[in-house]
């Protein structure tokens, strides 16, 4: 009853709030169409995000809002940042966010199946990893296990931005990995132009037999801008090639005499997803103010268990808007809000198994100023608080309740042609946790986080960036109060209510060439961390469920890898165009006391594309090849080596004021069997074989 009446009032609160800032900012002045918004980005003319055909390397003119609290480009961050937009987008929409983002630059999939997967950067997911939606926490379980799905439906999305490497410094502790910011225009910031523009994006997919489909409506008169999006998702099982289960499984733990071995398609992997959002903004000459109600529906089959299925429910209430130059010195006051009741219900067959539910909020304040001195930048406040619960046969953590409070700073110091920025956070973070596995309990921690950079412009068009990050991370309640089976896991798991601060230093350096012949990216990074809190082998099996005991302890671990990227333009102007692209990413981590390997760490991967434009037709060819795992950590299977082949197509068809972009992609064409030796599943669960798959985008 408390959670559910500090839900209510927070959401009380919110609306007030809006009201409240509303008419304060707004005063008895009339919407004026026509009025400029100091300091805002430029009015948005169409609807349902880019139609860019942007080909690989960097773009120097893509604004980045995740990484910095002063818009910046990707050319001008010390941070190494990828954005996925447009057509690449499109082509890259998965029914996962982990899926959808497995290709770009150090980042790849939890894959716990095809209808459930997160992102993992530089070998580091779950609670190290944090997943924004339009700057606000998601607010749902996805962190607590690998079969607890991400509460974003890719395709409503406009923009993903990913910040690689410690992002704690805007974001919290959690973000020590990095950051992926999902954008979706919910409120809109923007004045729209038009009373109604429209675009609807149907779409479907061989290998599972996707029929999926979005809408997206969005208008403004005035000073009024709103946006309503639905979506609907249907999956049937995944087709596979060969055997579910892997050679080396089938051949250490054979079947029962009678007992079928799953071929051809993944045992229980069908999903079924829908929801939708309305958004209301009211905007004026300094400042804009919008609310935004959203709804995410999911079932879907856990391939862990051939009788389990969730069902997934989030109700969600979002707030944001921006003073612009409310004061002298003060270039904008910009706040965010968002509150979530999410549920999470795990069926064996038709009987209810284990209920996870969390609710909380998360909001934030940032305030920008005008060069003061030699210092341009913005401080802030961001409190959050979550009340998570699991209640049923898989209750392996007791209920417990996080609150959050943190203030920030953020700096840059212009010497042209270097940029300097540094900055700071401050944590206070209390966990609470009810009787269950013991007497109720509660830890406090107090965790600082700062970082520094160097971007340095030299030559022509060449960015070099240098960032250094000291952070700290306290242990969430998984990590302190964990005790139970955890069936997604395959593993008993035991938590330390005990554990202290993790800690890390982590530098990265970039060397980046926005235009020319080739441009790209290279980026070599080092994290080095006191007490890494992970799953550690106990080297014991619980007695009553046969299970292997992994304790959460703290080690010291080191990570060590990068990226590369560059795309050789060998054909430009029209009509004709012809660009090739090579990549490739490695991730080094090891315990260092015991010169042991971390676990679920992917191996190296090295990929090229051949890209041809002609006028409004893209045509793309990939190519990724994926090394065998080779190092790998007490009790961790090994996975071979394979091959990805990938043909895609795009093209455009503009008829008046109707703009169709048709897409299509054939994936895994040499219909290689493959296992993402990241994913905990691995051994019963393959990547997709091959598949076609493709849909339109109609804007008017």
């Amino acid at each position: 009853m408390q959670s559910h009446l500090s839900l209510r009032r927070a959401t009380l609160a919110a609306l007030v709030f809006s009201v409240i800032i509303s008419g304060v900012a707004a005063g008895d002045e009339k919407p004026d169409p026509e009025a400029a918004m100091p300091n805002a980005p430029a009015e948005r003319a169409k609807t349902g995000g880019s139609s860019s055909q942007r080909t690989g390397g960097y773009d120097e003119e893509v604004i980045i809002v995740t990484a910095s609290p002063v818009p910046r480009t990707l050319s001008e961050l010390a941070v190494p940042v990828s954005a996925l937009d447009g057509e690449e987008l499109r082509q890259q929409t998965q029914p996962t966010l982990g899926e959808t983002l497995s290709s770009q630059p150090g980042v790849t999939s939890s894959y716990n199946g095809p209808t459930v997967s997160r992102p993992v950067i530089r070998g580091q997911g779950g609670d190290h990893v944090k997943i924004l939606q339009n700057g606000v926490n998601t607010v749902d379980a996805s962190a607590t296990s690998a079969d607890h799905a991400v509460s974003v439906e890719p395709l409503t999305v406009e923009r993903i931005e990913v910040v690689r490497g410690p992002a704690a410094l805007m974001y919290g502790s959690t973000a020590v990995g990095g950051v992926v910011n999902v954008i979706d225009n919910r409120i809109p910031d923007e004045r729209i132009a038009r009373p109604l523009a429209v675009v609807f994006n149907p779409r479907g997919d061989s290998v599972n037999s996707e029929r999926a489909g979005a809408m997206v409506l969005e208008g403004g008169y005035g000073g009024l801008a709103y946006h309503l999006d639905a979506f609907g998702r249907k999956t049937g099982d995944l087709t596979i090639p060969g055997f579910a289960r892997s050679a080396r499984l089938r051949s250490t733990e054979p079947r029962l005499p009678g007992e079928a071995e799953p071929k051809g398609t993944l045992p229980n992997s069908a999903l079924e997803t829908y929801g939708g959002a309305g958004g209301v903004s009211y905007l004026w000459k300094r400042g804009y103010v919008g609310v935004a109600p959203s709804v995410y529906e999911s079932r879907y089959g856990t391939v862990a268990q051939d009788d389990v299925t969730i069902r997934l429910s989030q109700r969600r209430l979002d707030l944001a808007g921006a003073f612009y130059s409310p004061v002298p010195r003060l270039t904008a006051v910009r706040y965010k809000f968002g509150v979530s009741d999410y549920k999470h219900t795990e069926l064996e067959g038709a009987e209810v198994g284990t209920v996870f539910k969390n609710r909380g909020f998360d909001g934030r304040i940032e305030v920008l100023h005008e060069q003061l001195g030699p210092l341009e930048g913005a401080f802030g406040f961001q409190t959050q608080r979550s009340r998570f619960s699991a209640l049923g046969e898989e209750a392996f953590l007791p209920p417990t309740s996080t609150l959050v409070n943190s203030g920030f700073v953020f700096e840059e110091i212009s010497l042209k042609p270097v940029r300097l920025e540094f900055g700071g956070r401050v944590d206070y973070q209390t966990v609470d946790a009810d009787a269950r596995f013991g007497p109720a309990t509660s830890r406090s921690f107090l965790t600082g986080s700062a970082s520094a950079g160097v971007v340095y412009s030299f030559l022509n068009h060449h960015v070099l960036g240098v960032s250094v990050a000291y952070t700290q991370r306290a242990p969430n309640y998984q990590d302190l109060f964990a005790n139970g089976p955890h069936l997604a896991t395959n593993a008993f798991e035991v938590g330390d209510p005990g554990l202290g601060v993790e800690e890390s230093i982590g530098t990265d350096i970039s060397l980046r060439r926005t235009t020319g012949r080739v441009t790209g990216a290279l980026t070599a990074f080092y994290n080095r961390f006191t007490d890494y809190i992970t799953l550690v082998s106990r080297g014991a099996t619980d007695a009553e469920l046969n299970l292997p005991i992994f304790d959460y302890k703290g080690v010291p671990a080191d990570f060590i890898g990068g990226e590369a990227e560059a795309t050789f333009h060998l054909i430009e102007g029209q009509p004709h165009e012809v660009h090739v692209e090579l990549r490739t990413d490695y991730v080094h981590a090891e315990d260092r006391q015991t010169g042991q390997p971390l676990p679920h760490i992917a191996p190296w991967r090295f990929g090229s594309a051949l890209v041809y434009h002609y006028n409004s037709l893209v045509a793309r060819l990939d190519i990724e090849r994926v090394l065998k795992k080779r190092r790998l950590a007490q009790n961790e299977a090994p996975t071979d080596g394979y091959t990805m082949l990938d043909l895609s197509v795009s093209y455009r068809l503009s008829e008046g004021a109707i703009t169709s972009d048709l897409y299509a992609k054939g994936s895994n064409l040499l219909d290689e069997e493959a296992r993402n030796a990241v994913s905990f599943l691995k051994d019963i669960a393959p990547l997709p074989g091959r598949g076609v798959s493709g849909g339109v985008r109609i804007a008017f």
